[in-house]
């Protein structure tokens, strides 16, 4: 006979027992929300292939990035136009404390070798831009498309 009730700690399928795996919030992400995540991680995925840099542990560094984000959007669901930029951020941010700067701007030929940025900080329609030059090098996922970019340190 099956257990029915669920404030009994004998039945094991009380809510006690319906815990959400860790890292997780808990909640059932939306299809909208999954196609954001996707195609956030789809985006920084192929800049780091287009920078030679997407080895296992750095698409870790997306994962993770992708798992934070999605608690975040779940608590700002008008946020959602963001992600693709601030996933590209995390990726950025984690790059730099491991191996150094990423993706390297491939528009300035002299002087010290320097990141580009990702603009808006937070914002629709992310894009790598060069801040020394004030030039818009290519969008959050683009970069394969830009001369002169090549593989970056890691």
């Amino acid at each position: 006979m099956a257990p029915t009730d669920p404030t009994d700690p004998a039945d094991r399928t009380g809510p006690a027992d319906r815990t959400a795996p860790a890292g997780s919030s808990g909640s059932a992400a939306t299809p909208a929300l999954e196609r954001v995540l996707h195609a956030a991680r789809a985006l920084v995925i192929a800049d780091l292939v287009a920078g030679a840099v997407a080895e296992a542990d750095v698409v870790s560094m997306v994962e993770d990035s992708v798992t934070q984000r999605r608690w975040w959007v779940e608590q700002w669901p008008e946020g959602a136009p963001y992600v693709a930029g601030l996933v590209a951020q995390d990726v950025q941010d984690a790059l730099l404390e491991r191996y150094g700067r990423w993706p390297l701007c491939p528009v300035c030929g002299s002087g010290d070798p320097h990141a580009l940025d990702v603009e808006p900080e937070l914002g629709p329609d992310p894009h790598w831009v060069c801040a020394k030059a004030g030039v818009k090098v290519a969008a959050v996922g683009g970069l394969a498309r830009v001369p002169g970019h090549g593989p970056a340190a890691p």
